[in-house]
C-alpha cells in the first residue's frame, strides 16, 4: 500500500467496470443511435459524440495506408487486452448484443476469466427489452444492465414508467443497473438524467442495486446525499480523467463511502489507460478506499465472487 491518500497500490487485480471494444473510425457505428437525436453539425464528423470535452482521443488519428483509406487498430480483445496487462486491469466489463456477433460477444465467450457482459436495452421496446435481457443473461451470463436516458429517441427518463419493468427484472435476476446520470456529454437534453430522479426508483426498488455512470454533475452533492440515503446506490467514475474525479465524491469515498464508489474508465473511447492510471496516482484516496476502489466494490456489486 502507499501511504495515506498518495496513491493506489500495485498488483491490485484492477477491475474497470466500462471499457469499449472498438476503436478509430470503428467506433463511430456504436453511436448510431444517436444519429435521430443529434442536431448540430459539429457532431455529426466526432469520432464519438462527446469529443469535444476530451483532449488526445485515443486513435482519432490512425494512420492512412498508401491508397489513403484511415488504417484501423485492432478491435475486442486483441485490442484491449494489451492495455489491460500494462495497466493492471485483470477484468474489464463490455458492452455485448443480443443477436450475438458484436466485438464485445466474442470477448466474453473467447476470454471468459477476463470480460463480462453487460448489456444496454432500449426501453422503447417493452416486452422485447425484456426478452433481450433474460436471453443474455441465458447466454453470456449477463452481469449487468446498463442505460444512457438521455441517449434515447425518445428520451427515457430515470424514473420513466418504461424503465420500471427493466428495473424489476434487474432485482428478479440479482443484477445491476449503470445508469448514466447528470449532464450528457452529448448535444442532446439533460432533463431525462437528473440526479433528483434516482430518489423515486430507490424508493420504488429497494433491492435495486443502481450505479451511476457519467459523473452526476452538476449534481454530485445530491448524489452523495442520495447514497447516503439508499443503500443499493453507488457511483462508478467513467468518462471522468481521475484528475477530475469530482471533490464531492472523493471526500465521500475518504469518510463514509468507500463501499459506494467504482473505478469505471472510458477506453478506448475517449482516456487512453495511460492517461488513467497515471493520473490516478495524485487522487487523495485513504489507503483503506483504494482496494474497494479498483477491486472490491466492483466485485460485490457485480457478483463476481
Amino acid at each position: 500500500m502507499g501511504t495515506e491518500g498518495n496513491g493506489f497500490p500495485d498488483g491490485i487485480g484492477v477491475i474497470d467496470t466500462m471499457m469499449g471494444t472498438t476503436a478509430g473510425t470503428t467506433g463511430k457505428d456504436r453511436y448510431k443511435f444517436l444519429d435521430r437525436a443529434l442536431k448540430d453539425a459539429e457532431s455529426a464528423n466526432m469520432n464519438f459524440p462527446a469529443q469535444y470535452m476530451f483532449k488526445d482521443v485515443p486513435f482519432s488519428d490512425q494512420a492512412r495506408d498508401a491508397e489513403g483509406d484511415l488504417e484501423e487498430p485492432p478491435q475486442g480483445s486483441e485490442l484491449l487486452l494489451p492495455f489491460m496487462d500494462r495497466a493492471g486491469v485483470e477484468i474489464a466489463m463490455v458492452g455485448c448484443k443480443p443477436e450475438g456477433d458484436g466485438y464485445g460477444n466474442q470477448c466474453v465467450r473467447d476470454h471468459p476469466d477476463r470480460f463480462i457482459a453487460a448489456y444496454e436495452p432500449d426501453p422503447n421496446e417493452g416486452v422485447d427489452a425484456l426478452r433481450k435481457i433474460r436471453a443474455m443473461h441465458a447466454d453470456l451470463g449477463l452481469r449487468a444492465v446498463t442505460a444512457f436516458p438521455s441517449g434515447r429517441n425518445p428520451q427515457v427518463p430515470i424514473d420513466a414508467p418504461l424503465m420500471y419493468p427493466i428495473y424489476a427484472l434487474c432485482v428478479e435476476l440479482d443484477i445491476p443497473i449503470f445508469c448514466c446520470a447528470g449532464i450528457p456529454g452529448p448535444r442532446v437534453p439533460a432533463d431525462a438524467q437528473h440526479v433528483e430522479r434516482i430518489d423515486q426508483v430507490m424508493y420504488d426498488f429497494p433491492e435495486l442495486t443502481f450505479v451511476t455512470r457519467h459523473g452526476c454533475e452538476p449534481w454530485e452533492d445530491l448524489a452523495v446525499k442520495l447514497m447516503l440515503k439508499w443503500p443499493g446506490l453507488h457511483y462508478s467514475t467513467s468518462a471522468f480523467a481521475p484528475k477530475h474525479y469530482p471533490k464531492a465524491i472523493i471526500d465521500y469515498a475518504n469518510t463514509r463511502g468507500a463501499d459506494k464508489i467504482i473505478y469505471a474508465g472510458y477506453f478506448p473511447m475517449g482516456l487512453s489507460i495511460e492517461r488513467i492510471m497515471t493520473e490516478m496516482k495524485d487522487v487523495p484516496f485513504r489507503d483503506h478506499v483504494w482496494p474497494k476502489f479498483l477491486r472490491d466494490n466492483a466485485r460485490r456489486v457485480l457478483k463476481l465472487d
